[in-house]
């Protein structure tokens, strides 16, 4: 019999989404069979697990975390914000709906079938399940229906540690506020409590820690300092991503508004000798850039206006003129082709665009999405890529006939006769050390790369190493129940 417990938050961007993945580790270094959860997950950042299916990446690397191959089982439905009030709703690794948020509201609670379906497997299979919340569950408002936080620790009758972050200040009111607003039955799922992202003296605080066991009854289980390599892991989020300073290299990627996968970020962050810049909203792009790189997008034409809006078309064209390289990837990749057209309304309004012309290529929108984990042979190095596919549309023109990739002998992206320009769908290129390396040696690199898979599971065991010194693992283990 599997033992199950949840880890919600007083507040969004506590940390949940770390720490569960720092307590699988610790799990599995410990001989457990251990998995992930999060009943519902937020986020365009995707991660598509074995089966052709979507999740959220930050389950993803818990999985890995844990030493598993991502599930749809881990996290069975995921919102994918596609307007300020909308979003696509994936269940179990699929589309089911396009809906706004007071819509998806009336539909939430007829998903909790789902989510236990999927929990069950996951506990049928393992020793431990590690569930995250959503958001915070002193959002009393929402708790009709919630399947994210109290209310699915209600329907699988799980215990549940609350976790506070200290950073942003206030913590005692984050915690002692929650035990006030949530109904006698809620409270009552509250075993311990831990405060996460402490800088300075831990003592200084410990008697804050008596406050809040005194004012809630909750057994104290630690303060978790500020993990410093948290940046080295893949960013979860989008109010997570940002910049990184590093060497001569700089990449300058554009903040779309609806920013999507934006993981080909990370091992270029990592890399010492790069300085990944990314360029809010009013700034332009820098004149010093050696590479413009547009990530992809859930809405590639609302995003195309927005690049416009910026005035971000007229600094790529200064970039183009003085020979930097270009680089999109999936929506980023449509931007840059001729045309963008979305005949049936997939994205809104039905409508087609022109788009930045840099590619000789135009892409149509269709229903059918593209969801799959994909090996790639970069043609002009050699080199094997791992990586995945998912979007919506199809590209065609004259310029793919440039390939650079090869996907089982099929060809994939497109570039410009000089090769400066290049796109194609293929996310997660830049995990790849060989074609990171081999790519940022066109940019001017000399020497090796860092090798970033090995950074991940380095970082990852550190982070196990911080919360054992830092938390009270035995009774935080303690805490989990049969299920």
């Amino acid at each position: 019999m599997a033992k199950a417990i949840m880890v919600q938050g007083a507040g969004s961007n506590v940390g949940k989404s770390m720490l569960v993945a720092g307590l699988c580790r610790l799990a599995r270094q410990r001989g457990l069979s251990v998995a992930p959860f999060k009943p519902q997950n937020m986020s365009n950042n995707a991660a598509v697990t074995t089966d052709g299916g979507e999740i959220g990446r930050a389950q993803a690397l818990q999985a890995r975390a844990a030493g598993l191959d991502p599930s749809i089982d881990m996290n069975p439905v995921l919102l994918k914000p596609e307007t300020d009030i909308g979003a696509q709703v994936i269940v179990h690794g699929a589309r089911v709906a396009t809906m706004k948020a007071r819509d998806y509201g009336k539909m939430k609670a007829t998903l909790m079938p789902a989510v236990l379906e999927s929990f069950h497997r996951l506990a049928e299979q393992h020793d431990l399940i590690i569930i995250e919340g959503a958001g915070s569950p002193a959002e009393v408002n929402l708790r009709a229906g919630d399947i994210a936080n109290m209310g699915f620790a209600e329907a699988a009758n799980v215990p549940v540690v609350l976790i506070g972050d200290i950073d942003r200040g206030g913590v005692i009111a984050q915690l002692v506020g929650t035990d006030r607003v949530l109904p006698a039955e809620d409270r009552a799922r509250i075993s311990a409590f831990a405060i996460n992202k402490f800088r300075g003296d831990p003592t200084l605080f410990s008697d804050g820690m008596t406050i809040i066991a005194d004012h809630t009854g909750w057994a104290p289980l630690g303060i978790i300092p500020w993990f410093a390599d948290a940046w080295r892991l893949p960013a979860e989020d989008v109010m997570d991503l940002t910049g990184r300073p590093g060497g001569t290299i700089k990449v300058a990627v554009p903040r779309l508004n609806r920013i999507a996968n934006f993981d080909d970020l990370d091992p270029l962050s990592a890399e010492p000798d790069v300085t990944v810049e990314l360029i809010e909203t009013g700034r332009p792009l820098p004149g010093d850039a050696d590479l413009v790189l547009i990530p992809g997008s859930k809405s590639t034409i609302a995003d195309l206006a927005h690049f416009r809006a910026q005035g971000w078309d007229v600094d790529l064209a200064g970039h183009v003129r003085r020979g930097g390289a270009v680089m999109g990837i999936c929506g980023g990749y449509q931007m840059l082709g001729r045309v963008v057209a979305d005949p049936d309304g997939i994205e809104g309004a039905p409508q087609t665009v022109s788009g930045l012309g840099y590619l000789d290529i135009e892409t149509v929108m269709g229903a059918q999405k593209h969801v799959s984990l994909t090996t790639a042979r970069h043609i002009a190095s050699g080199s094997n890529v791992e990586g995945y596919e998912i979007h919506l549309g199809t590209t065609s023109g004259p310029d793919t006939k440039n390939a650079w990739l090869d996907i089982d002998g099929r060809p994939e992206g497109a570039e410009n006769a000089t090769g400066q320009i290049r796109g194609c769908y293929l996310h997660g290129l830049f995990a790849s050390d060989d074609f990171r390396a081999a790519y940022l040696a066109q940019l001017g690199h000399i020497g090796a790369v860092h090798p970033y898979e090995d950074t991940v599971e380095q970082t990852l065991d550190a982070l196990a190493k911080h919360l054992s010194e830092h938390l009270d693992i035995e009774s935080f283990f303690a805490c989990a129940r049969d299920v």
